[in-house]
């Protein structure tokens, strides 16, 4: 495997020579990205004669050391450079090209190099998106479902099984997110939607007991901070990104999180039944074919998805102000979709 970089300093003209097969003259690098879980540079490159691409983006560990260590519990770090090294070209959902893709052995420090997707119109969580935005999305999320459906070589990848214990593991210590949820959170979150948290909270044994079989990969954290839309200037319409949190499991996690706290209440009331619709076409192009009774209950139990990230992530990586503006948002839509359609209703339904 040998050493890389784990800070974009670390990005050399000798490493990157060696890397790219041409001779590099020089390397500066900017902050991109609003990633709370690993951070992301832009590298400007320029050359000894030969040309080569102008910029690329590289992804590392989170300088900050709440989050590094939140991500290194859970193999955050780990199944991005394992989804981009044994997934990435089995699917057909747009992602970065990645040129190399390095970890250490307990995964706790990792380098992603990728091809440059800019100029693009990053996704804004709290800004929301059109709906033209929101159908590239879900056309996205069937390319991510559709090529893993009850496919066993990906679904049965050593990489991503999930820890026996996990949901035991994050159940335990869901309490502690939920308290630090409220204190951080109660004069500012509607009543209505602190009270869901908290029944939410109450019912984590059921909630993280997941012991259905899989039907597909699954983003884990699909939303519009994670998306770039009018890739390299608009020659693409999408491209999805940090996959961190991808799993196995139900295909409407990714919706009803998407939908719940991604789009924005308006948008997703207006637009929810041909969003859904559009999914289910865009699945059943792809030969997979669902109806709505198929997707109905998977999809309430989605929009808990966003609510559970929220108030876990709130707890356990670095607060900021956007975080807290971001966590506030996502937990909103997910209340509001998780209140309209009884999604707790639904887990108890399953239990």
């Amino acid at each position: 495997m040998g050493e890389f970089p784990t800070h974009p300093d670390g990005i050399k003209p000798n490493w990157l020579s060696e890397t790219l097969g041409l001779r590099v003259k020089s390397v500066e690098w900017e902050p991109i990205g609003t990633g709370q879980v690993g951070d992301s540079a832009r590298l400007h490159i320029t050359y000894h004669g030969a040309e080569g691409p102008a910029t690329l983006a590289g992804k590392f560990p989170a300088a900050d050391e709440t989050s590094r260590s939140t991500a290194a519990m859970f193999g955050l770090y780990k199944k991005e450079v394992e989804f981009y090294r044994q997934a990435a070209t089995h699917l057909s959902i747009r992602v970065p090209e990645v040129l190399r893709a390095e970890m250490n052995e307990d995964g706790s420090d990792f380098l992603l190099l990728f091809e440059d997707l800019g100029p693009a119109q990053g996704g804004n969580q709290i800004a929301g998106c059109t709906l033209k935005q929101a159908e590239a999305a879900i056309r996205q999320a069937a390319a991510l479902h559709a090529p893993s459906w009850n496919n066993a070589s990906l679904l049965e990848a050593d990489w991503i099984q999930p820890p026996p214990d996990l949901g035991e593991k994050v159940g335990a210590m869901y309490p502690q997110a939920q308290a630090i949820w409220r204190e951080r959170y109660a004069g500012t979150l509607e009543p209505e939607f602190m009270a869901l948290c908290e029944e939410l909270a109450k019912l984590r044994g059921q909630y993280f007991r997941r012991d259905e079989a899989p039907q597909c990969m699954v983003h884990g954290d699909f939303r519009l901070d994670n998306m770039l839309f009018d890739i390299k200037a608009g020659t693409e319409p999408i491209a999805v990104l940090d996959w961190q949190t991808v799993t196995i499991g139900k295909a409407m996690t990714d919706i009803g999180y998407f939908l719940g706290c991604g789009i924005g209440q308006i948008l997703r009331q207006q637009h929810e039944g041909e969003l859904l619709a559009l999914y289910r076409s865009e699945m059943a192009a792809r030969e997979i074919e669902l109806t709505h009774d198929d997707i109905w209950d998977d999809y309430r139990l989605g929009a808990l998805h966003g609510l559970s990230t929220a108030v876990f992530s709130a707890a356990f990586v670095e607060r900021t102000e956007r975080g807290d503006a971001n966590f506030l948002s996502m937990a909103r839509g997910a209340c509001s979709l998780a209140l309209e359609h009884g999604s707790l209703n639904a887990l108890k339904e399953r239990a």
